[in-house]
């Protein structure tokens, strides 16, 4: 099949839905039932991601989480690269991966912040816009030990870093967009952090109230 005889919408369309399926396998969850822990979902922030699954205690699991969680964002859109798909259809298919982390079809929509899925989605994008935003979130990380702090920093920076290096175009939109969900889906940790109840990474922490 020829993708360049197809309709540029359509083949958006088709490009996002795939990846949104893709984006939609919930590695916290899935690696932590192959470890036989407990679900990410009802422990610490309830949030099924590398993060929370750190606060079990089992860092392999975490480091999985996080690695299965960047890839299922950097490969949808670099195989929409290779495949030679312009700039818009590569740019659904980077949105799709991270919207399915956020609202994954099956795991009943209760999915992640985003912040493993979105880097790679940015590394995709191109490698060194990538790299930029990992160092911003590296270095606030390392400095305050605090993960949202440094996830909200990079969400920042990123549509900065890109819009500076690469310049305006379809991709900038989809990093402000990303962006902008990842801060929204931090609202509770940003009340956490202004309130200095937020935990810091690496700290076990006690099932949600009622659970």
């Amino acid at each position: 099949m020829n993708l360049s005889s197809l309709d540029p919408k359509l083949l958006a369309a088709i490009g996002a839905v795939v990846a949104y399926l893709i984006g939609s396998l919930s590695f916290a969850v899935i690696v932590s039932r192959l470890f036989g822990l407990a679900d990410p979902r009802s422990y610490g922030s309830g949030n099924p991601g590398a993060t929370n699954v750190l606060r079990s205690g089992n860092k392999a699991a975490a480091i999985l989480t996080l690695l299965f969680d960047a890839l299922k964002g950097y490969f949808p859109v670099v195989i929409a690269q290779h495949l030679g798909l312009d700039t818009v259809t590569i740019t659904a298919v980077g949105l799709g991966a991270f919207i399915g982390h956020l609202w994954p079809v099956f795991f009943k929509f209760e999915g992640g912040k985003g912040v493993a899925t979105a880097a790679g989605v940015l590394l995709g994008f191109a490698p060194a816009l990538g790299g930029l935003v990992l160092l911003v979130w590296l270095g606030m990380a390392v400095v305050f030990r605090y993960s949202s702090l440094a996830a909200l920093t990079a969400s920042i920076a990123a549509p900065i870093i890109q819009l500076q290096g690469w310049g305006f175009s379809a991709m900038t939109v989809g990093v402000i967009v990303m962006s902008a969900l990842l801060i929204w889906r931090h609202e509770a940790n940003i009340r956490k952090l202004l309130a200095g109840q937020e935990s810091k990474l690496g700290q076990k922490a006690a099932p949600p109230a009622g659970q």
